[in-house]
């Protein structure tokens, strides 16, 4: 199987960066012998059991080490924000402590002299759409931690898209006993944000860890969970297929103009996991949600399909215009107003609306999409629908996402009331 152009770029650009940090990590040699001496030993990232995390890179011919996280480290990147600096040892180490920091999942690299690396110390990584991140887990919480129940399994998993003319990735979790059973399970479809893809949710996001804790607590039902690559370039670009034109410079469902991971998502995702999976095929056993990107394809997907899907989740989103930003209030919003008139029918179904049993929304108060998610809610009770909102604190994070998902889950696949008819909040 050849790699695709992004891919092989990508390698490219690990050899480089191998060949550029090689100089920074060698020591000169001991006088009077021919081999340098043994490289100091230290751990990294090192996790106290206040929460602290002190983060290590050896380049004792460094000038500069910095530490980067794409928003996921409280107080470290983010727009206009100079990433922090670490301190060189007399060993040659550098390293700075954080924290403590509350209980996650961390993505971080360092850049060395200008040069961004991982971190060769941790086996633990985890994937965007662009690039790969160093992945510090900071326990702590009754949410995610990996605790001494039974597990289930995280596959990664490729399969024919049709849709876009290539093989695409997706992961795939299966829930304790589904290797050695017979028993047929329900599904959900988990989709990522804008910044990640397929590895995100079960990487950085811990849905893995989070459905263990869950089911082995008897809170959620075993479920099968999904999690598509809801990119359709970069890492998640087809192998062997063509950048739908409608996606080169975009995100697929956000904004107007075709969705191509949406013919993707109904063509060949969902018909591979029914061909593949023990998995209830019955709406009352179909759930979808996402967070941010994620969160417009899933409307975008449910709205259209509202008979295939009685749970939908809109983590952190809503109805998002082209230019990410939040959508206007919908009875004044030119995109808002595009988007309700192409969905008008499946909106305004009362017989589809009557089988969906939740429709739920969760945003933080700080977050950007704050307003969107608001006119969103407010566009749904304008046809009907009685959608729970829950504004919780914090902003458009991991934070939040994981403890989104650890509510959502439990709700699935349990008798309720219908969300055509429950009381909002």
């Amino acid at each position: 199987m050849h790699a695709p152009a992004p891919l092989k770029r990508l390698a490219l650009g690990v050899l480089l960066i191998g060949s550029a940090i090689a100089p920074l990590a060698a020591q000169p040699p001991a006088q009077g012998r021919g081999a340098a001496p043994a490289a100091p030993t230290f751990i990294s990232p090192e996790v106290a059991a206040d929460r602290r995390v002190t983060f290590r890179v050896l380049a004792p011919t460094a000038e500069t080490v910095e530490l980067r996280s794409p928003g996921d480290i409280p107080g470290v990147g983010g727009r206009g924000v100079a990433p922090p600096q670490l301190t060189k040892g007399a060993d040659g180490v550098w390293q700075r402590t954080f924290g403590p920091l509350p209980a996650g999942a961390y993505r971080y690299v360092f850049t060395v002299n200008g040069v961004t690396v991982v971190d060769a110390r941790n086996p633990m990584t985890s994937q965007t759409n662009t690039t790969v991140y160093s992945l510090a887990v900071v326990p702590g919480s009754d949410v995610f931690d990996t605790k001494n129940v039974p597990h289930g399994a995280v596959a990664s998993v490729h399969y024919n898209s049709t849709a876009l003319g290539g093989i695409r990735r997706m992961h795939v979790y299966t829930p304790p006993g589904y290797e050695g059973g017979r028993d047929r399970y329900p599904v959900f479809y988990l989709l990522h944000g804008a910044g990640d893809v397929d590895d995100s949710w079960s990487s950085v996001g811990r849905a893995g860890f989070i459905l263990d804790n869950l089911i082995a607590a008897g809170k959620a039902k075993p479920m099968i969970v999904v999690m598509p690559a809801g990119h359709v370039n970069g890492a998640g670009a087809a192998l062997g297929g063509q950048v739908p034109a409608a996606a080169a410079n975009g995100m697929p469902g956000v904004g107007a103009g075709p969705d191509p991971f949406a013919s993707d998502f109904m063509n060949d995702i969902v018909p591979y996991v029914e061909k593949n999976y023990r998995v209830l095929t019955d709406r009352q056993n179909r759930a979808i949600a996402g967070l941010s990107m994620g969160g417009n394809q899933t409307l975008n997907i449910s709205m259209a399909h509202l008979d295939k899907f009685a749970y939908i989740g809109v983590f952190s989103s809503g109805i998002i215009s082209g230019g990410r930003g939040a959508a206007a209030p919908p009875d004044n919003a030119p995109f808002a107003e595009a988007w309700e008139k192409q969905n008008l029918t499946a909106l305004d179904n009362a017989a589809a609306k009557r089988g969906l049993n939740l429709l739920w929304f969760s945003t933080g108060k700080d977050d950007g999409l704050i307003g969107t998610t608001r006119n969103t809610v407010e566009l749904l009770k304008k046809h009907g629908f009685k959608p729970v909102f829950l504004e919780s604190e914090g902003a458009h994070t991991w934070l939040n996402w994981r403890d989104y998902l650890s509510a959502f889950a439990p709700q699935l696949f349990q008798p309720q009331r219908s969300s055509s008819t429950a009381a909002s909040r």
